[in-house]
Order: C-alpha cells, then sequence, then structure tokens
C-alpha cells in the first residue's frame, strides 16, 4: 500500500493511493497530479549513508572500497517533499543532487543481527541528498552545512509498506531536465544492503518508529543550475520530483563563507583529488 500526506483544506491530512486518486481519512479523493504534497512520514531523526554503492567509489577511482559504511545526520529542517523547490544560496556553484531510496523504521530497533533488520523497517521512500559543496571546507567532515541546508531532504511523494518493497532488487534512476543522469541497482551495486545499514546503526543508536535511513546514491552525482528540474525515480515506489532556485536572500557575511576548494571539485565533480588540487585555480578565477 503507498501512503501519502497531503494539504487538504490547509490541514495535513494523510491518506492511501488508489490508481490515480489519493483517498483521504474523510473518503475524499484528491487526484494525484494535484495533490500539494508533505513529507510521506515526520521523521523523529534523519541519518544518511556516505559511499555504499562501487559505481559512487569506483567514480572517485579508489584504491578499495569501503569496509565498513560510515554516517552523518540531517537536521529535520532539511526535510521537505514532492514539488518542493531546492534553493541554491548565492554565491554558490556546486549543489548536487543524489537520489536516494530511504528507509523509514516501524518501531524500536536496537541492536538486532542483520538477518532480522528488515523486519523493523515499515516502508520506504524516496529522498534527494541534496549538498552544497562550496561549504566542503567550512565542515570538516560533519556535512552540517554542506547538507544541513533547509530544504535538502525532500521525500516522497508515497511512503510504501515494506511487505510490498524487496529492498535488495531495487532500480533507482535521476533525471536531470529529464535526461537520466543516475541508475544504480541496490542488489548489484549496493555495497551494504539496507539490512546491514540498519543492523550496524543499532548497535550503538537506537531507532524509533519514523527514524528516516538515507541508504546512498550510486555514481554520477553533479551539480545542477537554477531552474533545473530533478527527478528521482525508484520502482514500485514513484518518482520524486524538486526545482532548484536561488535562495532568497544574500547571505550574511559571518562565519565562513562559500568557497571553491580541491575538495569541493573532487566531492562534486567525483574528479581523483590530484585533479581536482590542479583546477581549483581554473575554477576560483570563473
Amino acid at each position: 500500500m503507498k501512503h501519502a500526506r497531503i494539504l487538504w483544506e490547509g490541514q495535513a491530512t494523510s491518506g492511501v493511493v488508489s490508481r490515480d486518486s489519493i483517498v483521504l481519512e474523510n473518503g475524499k479523493h484528491v487526484p494525484v497530479d494535484s495533490a500539494n504534497y508533505l513529507a510521506p512520514i515526520l521523521p523523529r531523526q534523519v541519518i544518511a549513508t556516505h559511499l555504499s554503492y562501487r559505481s559512487r567509489c569506483d567514480e572517485y577511482k579508489m584504491a578499495a572500497l569501503p569496509t565498513y559504511p560510515s554516517y552523518f545526520m540531517k537536521p529535520l529542517g532539511t526535510v521537505s517533499h514532492h514539488k518542493a523547490t531546492v534553493a541554491r544560496p548565492r554565491g554558490c556553484k556546486f549543489l548536487n543532487y543524489e537520489g536516494e531510496i530511504a528507509a523509514v523504521i516501524g518501531r524500536t530497533c536496537r541492536n538486532v543481527p542483520i538477518e532480522g533488520a528488515l523486519d523493523y523497517v515499515k516502508g520506504y521512500t524516496i529522498t534527494n541528498d541534496w549538498g552544497v559543496h562550496d561549504f566542503r571546507h567550512a565542515d570538516r567532515g560533519a556535512m552540517f552545512r554542506v547538507k544541513g541546508q533547509d530544504g535538502f531532504c525532500p521525500l516522497g511523494p508515497y511512503l510504501v509498506d515494506a511487505s510490498e518493497i524487496d529492498p535488495t532488487n531495487l532500480w533507482l534512476r535521476t533525471h536531470v531536465n529529464g535526461k537520466k543522469v543516475q541508475e544504480g541497482h541496490t542488489g548489484t551495486d549496493m555495497i551494504f544492503s539496507v539490512a546491514y545499514q540498519v543492523a550496524d546503526i543499532s548497535r550503538l543508536i537506537t531507532l524509533e518508529e519514523n527514524d528516516v535511513l538515507l541508504t546512498g546514491t550510486p555514481a554520477n552525482s553533479r551539480p545542477v543550475e537554477i531552474g533545473d528540474v530533478v527527478t528521482v525515480e525508484v520502482e514500485g515506489i514513484g518518482c520524486l520530483e524538486n526545482r532548484v532556485v536561488e535562495l532568497d536572500r544574500d547571505l550574511r557575511n559571518v562565519g565562513d563563507q562559500p568557497k571553491i576548494t580541491d575538495q569541493t571539485l573532487h566531492v562534486a565533480l567525483a574528479i581523483p583529488e590530484e585533479e581536482a588540487r590542479k583546477r581549483v585555480v581554473e575554477y576560483r578565477s570563473n
């Protein structure tokens, strides 16, 4: 079953998808194409995985695949929804999309084995783990400024029951302005399965209902421009669409300012670190 949350007559309302309509709790039918979507759940916390796809590691020309996954947190203020805009701050050039599958926890999950981890997942949705890499130098690896900005975690449009999804056999595709730019299969490209990630995190961090785990992105995350429309598609779940706009204010001259560094280019363009060091001067002058 597909679940949705939308704005109906000014109120957040839940419903289930039936063919081309969302059937609300009050019995009303709202066409899926004209619904005013909200995130399908209200997350308690959002945990994201760094590198979990082989193709992503390969394009970085890593000497070896990571032995274990690593994680970071996204603030709750990043959460937005299908058709929401994503704002690139003024003075920044490297706003990257990262199409991902998001697993939503359904009950208290603590120190569970891999073979039982999926029993704690109540459903799956789609996300785009946006990041502005002009702030890469400022975060010291924490991703707070890069990926923690308002609206940088759209979710949706639907939450699909876990019983209807096999997370080991999903195709994920991202399109920019209708052109396919990312494609990955969870069974053949993923290094760390959803079950592994849930089990790994739950060893030390208790997961609760509506905790959201962003499970990583395949190769070819790249910067986009103002006006671009990015669509993330996952079979069996749907399509999450967001348009890039310019942030409607200048950033105050306080704190670390946007800057193009070799780490900006290394991550945003997925080029080797040595090449990024050579090209950074060229980018700064443009």
